[in-house]
């Protein structure tokens, strides 16, 4: 099944071309480096290729694979910049005139980008989007990468969500978000971002939390990086997002082994419409230097990842191992919904994951052992002998998100920057039916 991948903004378009080169990079490793035999090798890199790029062309114009891919900016200077790197590996492109830019951006105000911008692009964006749908013999989904904190990315993100769910209704979509520092990159970046949330709410089928704290945490802390840049995070988010994308097997009965198909992945994490943010949770993550000298036991790396799902930890490190699962310790463990967790590398055979499926992780009126879909790949990825990937859907931006409406409505109350969302077409009940909104989802996530 393949993926069309919808990238919006600066953000989303800069995201987009690293997580393009991570997919080609996995697929043309040499069989030797993943250790796997050269026909699995090839089965696997035909599977990313025809789930990730389109391969043939009627007028023989192009003999790399092109990328399942709609950019959409207001500004030129990153879809041009992105599309030039792609052409210049050699082994990848951006499809041609399946981009759409403007002279001038949405200015970090969402009301700009939802109410102005939106409607004006509606018609040439969606077109675009119907022509790569077009090139699927089976179309899995569609997969948005944006950013919540500026105008585009957040405000034409969002409208674009909303049309693709009118245009597609019966196809999947996973909005992939960046959440903005606590310390702020943009004054009204939380009303942005609560605006942006809302809406996406009522149009995605799920929303993957990337919180910029945590990334740039990762970057310091695990992989030893110095002077971080976007570039560094947004390796990161590709590292995360490709873990679960690339192809794995699931064998939920006996003798019935097939890939993680997205919307079946999808449907397991998102059983409810009320509950629809999902966090991803890595281990290992180190720096290159540091993979060639550690070497892991599949019981131990679970044990952490485990235990970062209960803390609700964002990274190995400092992981609070005080927290028990319903011990009347007082200390409350983060609950989970479902559970996908994705295990890559050597030896998966006889992995014992049974701890996963623990009933206390889980409210009571989950099924027993329904809590978690295991997925295997027995392909190294990205040079870790082992690898494990955990997609939650649990309480785990809770605490974020409320942190956030809090500021968003410290604001609000003042009617501070109000009018400059005013002037576009939003108004102050808008507003008012995103608190709402985001205030049941944080209602209805504590209950669980």
């Amino acid at each position: 099944m393949s993926i069309i991948t919808l990238q919006l903004g600066q953000c989303g378009n800069q995201i987009g071309g690293e997580l393009f080169t991570t997919f080609i990079k996995d697929a043309h490793a040499k069989p030797s480096n993943v250790q796997v035999s050269a026909n699995r090798n090839e089965q696997y890199t035909e599977e990313v290729i025809s789930k990730f790029f389109t391969t043939e062309s009627q007028s023989d114009k192009f003999d790399v694979p092109q990328a399942r891919a709609v950019l959409v900016d207001m500004e030129p200077k990153v879809i041009a910049q992105i599309c030039t790197e792609a052409k210049r590996t050699g082994k990848w492109m951006y499809p041609e005139k399946q981009q759409f830019s403007q002279k001038r951006g949405s200015g970090n105000n969402w009301a700009h980008g939802f109410c102005v911008h939106g409607p004006r692009v509606k018609e040439k964006v969606m077109n675009m989007i119907q022509q790569e749908a077009e090139k699927c013999d089976n179309l899995g989904g569609f997969l948005s990468l944006t950013s919540l904190a500026g105008g585009t990315g957040s405000g034409v993100g969002a409208y674009v969500t909303q049309c693709l769910r009118d245009e597609f209704p019966n196809s999947f979509i996973l909005n992939q978000v960046v959440w903005p520092y606590h310390t702020g990159e943009v004054i009204v970046q939380n009303y942005n971002a609560i605006l942006t949330l809302s809406h996406l709410y009522q149009s995605a089928d799920a929303v993957l939390v990337m919180e910029n704290d945590h990334l740039h945490r990762i970057c310091t802390q695990l992989l030893n990086i110095k002077k971080i840049g976007f570039k560094d995070i947004n390796n990161v988010i590709c590292h995360k997002l490709a873990s679960f994308l690339l192809p794995a097997v699931t064998q939920k009965y006996t003798d019935h082994r097939r890939s993680n198909a997205f919307g079946e992945v999808l449907e397991h994490l998102v059983s409810h419409p009320d509950y629809k943010l999902l966090t991803i949770k890595n281990i290992p993550q180190m720096s290159d230097t540091s993979k060639q000298f550690c070497t892991y036991q599949w019981h131990g790396l679970l044990k952490h990842l485990r235990q970062m799902l209960i803390a609700d930890a964002s990274m190995e490190e400092g992981i609070d191992w005080q927290v028990h699962l319903g011990d009347g310790s007082g200390i409350k463990h983060n609950q989970s919904l479902a559970n996908a967790l994705f295990l890559r590398g050597k030896d998966l055979d006889g992995i014992d994951v049974s701890s996963f499926s623990d009933p206390k992780l889980y409210p009571s009126w989950i099924l027993p052992n329904t809590g978690v879909a295991v997925y295997k790949q027995p392909r190294i990825f990205n040079d870790y002998e082992k690898s494990a990937a955990l997609v939650t859907n649990s309480r785990s931006p809770i605490g974020s998100l409320n942190h956030m409406i809090g500021k968003a409505w410290n604001m609000f109350s003042s009617r501070a920057y109000v009018y400059q969302y005013e002037k576009h077409g939003l108004t102050e009940e808008d507003f008012l039916d995103s608190f709402v909104t985001l205030e049941q989802v944080v209602a209805n996530y504590n209950t669980l």
